[in-house]
């Protein structure tokens, strides 16, 4: 296991736990990425489909569990705390993507419907921004968003500017989505000079004990 990246980050309001197969039911998990209500909404801006098998899910499970082995990329499954009413339930997964040579933190996520419009997506930012910053010595953190994703550009837009970042630019023909076509994606970036850590929202524990 990798000691770059720690097991748990806890917020005001959520815990990220290592998405793994020792952390989340593999069937549980398909389930949710096979058949969750209005799962087709969430991944239409995504890379990914539904879930055809549970053999899929857990061949994306191992995937991720490699990447954090090899320091390539810190996964987590985002549980609402107990304040929240819905304490162990999966609201969706979450990713800092490491490329060490250009020493650039690229974060990702996706959300079930029901937790969409709770300002989950800026506080899990708070995370992993700290996380690239505090602890991984990084030095830009980025962001790439389908350009049609209105509901993801509004919370990047508010969740960048306020840690001290910027809309960067698009970029054409930037991703093969799932559909098989062609995508722009708009790119936000934060860097260690311009983040301001006084304006997270959310306290952040690196370390949370279980």
């Amino acid at each position: 296991m990798s000691h770059l990246f720690p097991d748990t980050i806890e917020t005001d309001r959520l815990r990220l736990e290592r998405l793994s197969s020792e952390t989340v039911d593999p069937l549980a998990y398909y389930r949710i990425c096979d058949s969750d209500p209005a799962i087709d909404d969430v991944t239409r801006h995504t890379p990914w489909d539904p879930h055809e098998t549970p053999n899929e899910t857990l061949e994306f499970l191992e995937n991720r569990e490699d990447a954090w082995n090899e320091s390539r990329s810190a996964d987590y499954v985002i549980r609402p705390l107990d304040s929240q009413g819905e304490a162990d339930e999966i609201a969706g997964t979450c990713g800092l993507g490491v490329d060490w040579a250009k020493r650039t933190g690229d974060l990702g996520i996706w959300l079930r419907e029901r937790f969409w419009g709770q300002g989950y997506s800026g506080e899990r930012a708070d995370a992993l921004v700290t996380l690239a910053f505090d602890r991984l010595d990084l030095e830009v953190v980025s962001v790439l968003v389908q350009a049609d994703n209105e509901r993801s550009l509004r919370a990047c837009d508010r969740y960048v500017e306020r840690l001290g970042g910027s809309r960067d630019c698009r970029l054409r023909n930037w991703w093969t989505m799932a559909v098989d076509e062609p995508a722009d994606a708009i790119r936000y970036t934060i860097t260690r000079a311009s983040y301001d850590p006084g304006k997270r929202r959310s306290a952040v524990s690196l370390e949370a004990s279980r």
